[in-house]
């Protein structure tokens, strides 16, 4: 449930953001979001308020760049990047 997370950082954690690429902060809240469900891909995208084809097409992207990506919460599940 959204309510649950804190959409109201600390001022002095996001200044700490500035001078960083968006695509950069972008990446690291999503990697952060996946490691924070256990790999859950749909929780994540829900989280993140994306849809899970957008998720799954940036860790592709990731993925291709050699980027270390948490892997799905269940492999047997359809929900994997």
């Amino acid at each position: 449930m959204l309510n649950a997370y804190n959409l109201h950082p600390d001022p002095a954690a996001t200044l700490q953001l500035v001078g960083l690429q968006a695509a950069d902060v972008e990446r690291e809240l999503i990697l952060a979001t996946l490691r924070a469900t256990h790999g859950n891909r749909t929780h994540a995208a829900a989280i993140l308020a994306i849809s899970i084809r957008t998720l799954r097409n940036k860790l592709h992207e990731y993925l291709e760049y050699g980027i270390d990506v948490p892997p799905p919460h269940d492999a047997g599940k359809s929900d994997e990047a």
